[in-house]
């Protein structure tokens, strides 16, 4: 499988050689962090700009600048009293490591169905789900850590609980996808300011904001496999006050033919128990008190239904029921004149409640888990000089966790049980950015947490970025993390796999690192390229059925992300991601992790005018090693087979303000293996109609 990033690492080259010939005179925009708008800009040497911006749009086909897309134009306000930001105010990151974009005009054109949706096209992910909307139990991997090993956020503000083993923790369909603005992928530095834990990375899904006069945007969608699917948003501004809300219900029966030997295969060959219903509420309102004070209120309401699939024989009957509620209260004051300072204030609560329940035979079983969190944030950017700014502030969160586990099997009655645990993390963070002459930029980080649980920790990290010439900047960064076991792992019997918690469990403790180039080829091509690694000792898993700490991990690998604009209309975009995740001490010794293939590369080409679009979607998977629940044959070497697939997305305008919309997956029609043994539902369509009024 390593041959895979040789020949990748030849081919990227040719790519950019290739590249530069097709440019024509439409202009790349590039995102200015520090400032709420975009502009057209070339990567500047760091005396022309106020602090460096790094941040990579690389994953999206943005329409050229001259053109207007009716769906997501902008209403301005007819009163002159009314003062509206721009949707979705950019977060001010440390500039050392790269923040890939994927903004709501490119999650349009994915026809992205849920977050797993938006963020397989973004460089490092590996996300290992099957059909539409599936069990996330089949895995999402960052860089060679798992989800639970990354943090998510929501406008900024924590929606990881401290489950990890209940089928999706963190659950990547838990948010309309119709009420995400964008979503940015930080690592490095960032993870100072959001939790030690962030091995992976920080993923911030940014909600809308309503502006302008009220709009009411609606689709529906039908498709293979029952699929149906209805959204529609309502959201504007009047006077002081910004709205937006948002409904979406979900359903497919992902009922398919698979191949003897896959997972969870029923009597008539077709898949079992992997169907999904979703409904998700989003409504958020904001306040302007005056011109130095606003409030914001957003609610996300969740409840999901669906079967359980994971890697096992005989056949997996088990379901689960997922309910979560997210609210967020924030509060930010402009200290002084215009930017320079501002205090963010922010409490949320977040619940969720996963209910898994199934027969084994003549025998029952029931788990659930109840977690609620509360959480409260003070967060201080201050702009100290023209050459210093530093953002500092304190995190607090409280966890309360309920376990009830129930089984009539005699050989599992001595673990019912039910248990009732808290937890209380502090943490003060700050990450000061200076620049050091014209070139050269460093960021410092500190996060200090205080943890119930675990006791005291501190985790640093460093960050620098030079700019060699005005087109080419070189930046590296280190972080130390710890990621606490969560409290199930701890405590709360898994009925489903029938693992046993451990009270003895400590925390994963390791680094992660990253050193890359920026590079402005020409106006028209731009690209990021990224050698990153970790180390994380006293990883967790399970031995014998029970949750141990299995060793050491180390990650080595490396990202590719390109953006080119073609021509008027055009555009299209590269991204490449090696990952050597080696399991360096136990039984595995020299093994890659399961479920994390070698070489992953998306590529697209897209192509709007006057409505119009067309884009299409090429994926190419190396194959993931199988692990757990493989059948007796599979040795512990066995990886998957690699894989192609393309998709083709379109819209073709009705009228001004109806569009219809095709999206043909796999059309290969090759129905491969996604991961140990479960596998994709070959050639699928969805034919939906979008209208704004």
């Amino acid at each position: 499988m390593k041959k895979d990033f040789s020949l990748l690492t030849v081919a990227l080259p040719s790519l950019l050689i290739a590249f530069p010939g097709f440019a024509a005179e439409s202009e790349i925009k590039q995102r200015n962090t520090d400032k709420s708008t975009e502009v057209i800009s070339d990567i500047l040497s760091l005396s022309e700009i106020e602090l460096p911006a790094t941040n990579a749009e690389l994953l999206t086909q943005q329409s050229a600048p001259s053109e207007v897309n009716p769906e997501t134009e902008q209403t301005p306000s007819d009163d002159p009293d009314i003062s509206i930001e721009a949707i979705g105010e950019p977060d001010n990151l440390p500039q050392s490591t790269p923040t890939y974009v994927i903004d709501q005009e490119e999650i349009k054109k994915q026809g992205a169905k849920s977050l797993a949706d938006i963020l397989k096209r973004m460089p490092g992910f590996a996300i290992n789900d099957v059909g539409h909307g599936a069990d996330t139990h089949t895995g999402t991997y960052y860089r060679g850590a798992s989800i639970n090993q990354s943090v998510f956020l929501i406008n900024g503000r924590p929606i990881n609980n401290n489950v990890n083993i209940y089928h999706g923790g963190t659950d990547l369909n838990s948010i309309p996808v119709e009420a995400i603005e964008r979503v940015e992928l930080y690592s490095g530095t960032a993870s100072a300011l959001y939790g030690s834990s962030a091995f992976g990375g920080v993923v911030n899904i940014i909600t809308k904001s309503g502006y302008g006069k009220p709009k009411l945007s609606a689709s529906a969608e039908f498709g293979s496999l029952s699929l149906n699917n209805q959204q529609v948003t309502y959201g504007g501004s009047s006077a002081n006050v910004k709205y937006n809300f948002s409904f979406e219900r979900f359903f497919t029966d992902n009922r398919y033919r698979v191949p003897i030997g896959a997972a969870n295969r029923d009597s008539q060959g077709f898949l079992s128990n992997a169907d999904t219903a979703t409904s998700t509420y989003f409504g958020s309102i904001g306040l302007d008190l005056d011109k130095k004070n606003s409030l914001n209120l957003d609610v996300t309401k969740l409840s999901s239904r669906r079967g359980l699939i994971y890697f096992g024989f005989p056949l997996q009957k088990d379901r689960l029921d997922h309910d979560g509620l997210n609210v967020g209260l924030s509060w930010k004051t402009r200290l002084g004149n215009g930017e320079s300072s501002n205090i963010t204030t922010s409490i949320g609560y977040n619940q969720d409640y996963f209910s898994t329940y199934g027969p084994t035979g003549a025998f029952y079983r029931t788990g659930a888990l109840d977690t609620q969190q509360l959480t409260a944030r003070v967060e201080h950017d201050w702009k100290v000089t023209s050459n210093n700014k530093l953002r500092w502030g304190l995190d607090l969160k409280n966890t309360d966790l309920t376990g009830d586990v129930l089984s009539t099997d005699p050989t599992r009655i001595a673990n019912n049980e039910t248990e009732d645990r808290s937890l209380f993390n502090t943490a003060l963070f700050a990450v000061n950015t200076w620049n050091i002459g014209e070139n050269f930029l460093i960021d410092l980080g500190l996060r200090q947490s205080f943890d119930s649980q675990f006791g005291n920790y501190l985790n640093p990290s460093v960050g620098l970025r030079y700019a060699v010439t005005p087109i080419v900047a070189v930046r590296g960064s280190w972080a130390g993390g710890q990621r606490n076991p969560g409290l199930d792992q701890l405590y709360v019997y898994d009925t489903v796999h029938g693992w046993e918690p451990n009270p003895d469990l400590r925390p994963e403790i390791g680094s992660t690192w990253s050193a890359g180039v920026d590079v402005n080829f020409s106006e028209n091509l731009i690209g990021q390229f990224t050698y990153f690694g970790s180390s994380i000792g006293d990883r967790l898993g399970v031995i014998a059925g029970k949750w141990a700490n299995i060793g050491l991990v180390d990650t080595n690998g490396f990202e590719a992300a390109l953006q080119l604009k073609i021509a008027a209309g055009w555009s299209t975009f590269l991204n490449y991601t090696y990952t050597d995740s080696q399991i360096k001490t136990g039984l595995e010794k020299g093994l890659q992790l399961g479920f994390i293939p070698y070489s992953v590369l998306q590529s697209g080409v897209g192509y709007q005018n006057a409505g119009w679009q067309a884009n299409l979607y090429v994926t190419y998977n190396s194959g993931a090693r199988r692990s757990i629940f493989a059948n007796s044959s599979d040795k512990a070497t066995d990886f998957a087979p690699s894989f192609v697939n393309l998709d083709l997305s379109g819209r073709i305008p009705l009228t001004s303000n109806l569009g219809l919309t095709v999206y043909l997956e796999n059309l290969l029609g090759e129905q491969y293996e996604r991961v140990n043994r479960i596998y994709s539902p070959g050639f699928t369509f969805r034919v939906g109609l979008s209208s704004n009024f």
